[in-house]
């Protein structure tokens, strides 16, 4: 384990002291060398390469050319999504970028639960195709990087930049947790940073394209992710 003392059974006695949110980027290069400094290789980004995710990746690579990142690919994303990650690929090559698949095929899990999975049971095709290989892949860092932020929805106010992550029984860092909507695309555009064309569509959340529309609320950034079904997250930040 390191020099760390921030793991998951005494989080709650050796959690760090928060971190200026009045910096220039709001805590999240200091919250990002810290943990470099204290984890190294035992911290694992898992991006889903949406604008939060390309802003990430760059403040990483202030600290760090070494990290390591993992993408859930689900096979069921889009295709500019994949594009954008063989560009980031070139713009960043010392990135450790694995493509983490599930166990199942898609054709494997249309024989064993039935077609279209995500459209009758959609938490339970999240938990194959996200939930159970993100599982995999903290079984043994000790942390991992998400791109969250207390604006995105309700269920993520409450968000500080280390988090005890019960599901995973793993410590979540949360660096971007005071950046803005427009935070996060003033820094890319004053970065010239590539990013998801789907973006300038009217898709401010970008997962599968299966579960993925454009937003119907320009209130809610979240609004077209598997909409009209009540579901909200995909399971990776909920308890």
């Amino acid at each position: 384990m390191g020099n760390s003392i921030l793991v998951y059974q005494n989080f709650d006695e050796h959690a760090p002291v928060d971190f200026p949110a009045g910096s220039e980027t709001k805590g999240a290069l200091e919250v990002l060398d810290w943990a470099y400094k204290t984890y190294a290789d035992e911290l694992v980004y898992a991006c889903s390469f949406g604008i939060e995710g390309i802003v990430m990746i760059d403040l990483i690579s202030k600290i760090t050319d070494r990290a390591k990142i993992v993408f859930l690919d689900t096979g069921l994303h889009f295709e500019e999504t994949y594009q954008l990650i063989e560009r980031v690929s070139e713009r960043y090559p010392n990135l450790q970028i694995e493509m983490k698949k599930p166990e199942l095929t898609l054709e494997e899990q249309a024989e064993q639960y039935g077609a279209e999975l995500w459209k009758r049971e959609p938490d339970k095709c999240c938990e194959l195709r996200k939930i159970i290989p993100l599982n995999e892949v903290l079984s043994m860092p000790l942390a991992w990087i998400s791109g969250l932020r207390r604006e995105q929805s309700p269920s993520r106010r409450n968000t500080q930049f280390f988090n005890k992550d019960n599901k995973f029984r793993s410590v979540k860092i949360c660096p971007l947790i005071h950046w803005t909507w427009k935070d996060v695309w003033r820094y890319a555009h004053k970065n010239d940073l590539q990013y998801n064309i789907l973006h300038d569509k009217g898709y401010p959340s970008i997962g599968c394209e299966t579960c993925t529309a454009a937003a119907v609320n320009e209130d809610d950034l979240r609004s077209g992710r598997w909409s009209a079904t009540g579901k909200t997250e995909c399971g990776l930040h909920t308890s």
